[in-house]
């Protein structure tokens, strides 16, 4: 399904996508929670399964395209990541069957309540134990198969990539050191993305000019977000309060218009 934009809205959905590659680029997991609320209320779709189908998608490319630097040097533990992924794709079908079932304004309502949860996760001190490279790490699949199942599930529902809750998934099913939990869940942030979108595509509910709009617009965004990362490297818990404080007022400004939704049930 393909919507005709303005040329206002694809210069708008561009900027969108600039915005989300920047926040990625720059402080990393929870930066595509914007993803849905900038296309929604910022270029105007507002056909919700539209947007979530859409959005999944473009996410899934850039953690595709964020996964190869991770990899080459080292970053991605193979067998932890495919062990998640694969659980983790059957729960996001799962989970982006029901939501596409769901009210857009109810899943909506409660998609703006998980971006508290995830504003709230970003300002909790990161503990980094890199310092333990031990290249055997010990995959528990009794512990990897139900944590990936359970994220994927979560990640389809609500069309996001989910690296929030897969990177600490796969930091408690393997106790892997931080750097690498970052580089492995971009693969399952891809695959999982790309599951929810495929089953989104099924029923016409992704728009692919904008995905790569958004695309196009998160590869520069990305790219000057890492460098700007460099810099701003001793001021991140800074940044990190200013996004979630961004991330709090959007998620209050949809749960005011979305909570008609729940007048209905």
């Amino acid at each position: 399904m393909s919507m005709d934009l303005t040329p206002v809205q694809v210069v708008l959905a561009i900027l969108s996508g600039g915005v989300v590659g920047f926040a990625l680029g720059l402080i990393g997991g929870g930066g595509s929670i914007l993803a849905v609320p900038l296309l929604l209320y910022v270029v105007g779709i507002h056909n919700a399964h539209l947007v979530i189908g859409t959005t999944a998608l473009a996410v899934a490319v850039n953690a595709y395209l964020n996964l190869i630097p991770h990899a080459r040097v080292g970053n991605v533990r193979w067998k932890a990541a495919v062990a998640f992924a694969i659980p983790g794709a059957i729960g996001a079908y799962i989970g982006s069957t029901l939501g596409k079932d769901m009210d857009g304004k109810a899943l909506l309502f409660l998609f703006a309540i998980l971006m508290l949860v995830v504003a709230i996760l970003m300002l909790k001190p990161k503990k980094n134990n890199s310092t333990e490279m031990n290249p055997d790490i010990d995959v528990k699949f009794g512990k990897v198969i139900p944590a990936g199942l359970i994220v994927g599930i979560v990640s389809g529902f609500f069309g996001i990539g989910g690296g929030f809750l897969i990177v600490p998934g796969l930091l408690f099913s393997t106790e892997m050191p931080m750097i690498w939990a970052i580089g492995s869940s971009l693969f399952s942030v891809g695959t999982f993305g790309l599951t929810t979108a495929m089953n989104y595509a099924i029923s016409g509910l992704v728009d692919w000019m904008v995905v790569l709009e958004y695309v196009g617009g998160g590869i520069v965004g990305g790219i000057l977000g890492a460098m700007l990362a460099t810099r701003l490297s001793k001021s991140k818990r800074m940044l990190n309060y200013v996004f979630s404080s961004v991330i709090v007022v959007v998620a209050i400004y949809m749960l005011y218009v979305n909570f008609s939704a729940f007048h209905h049930l």
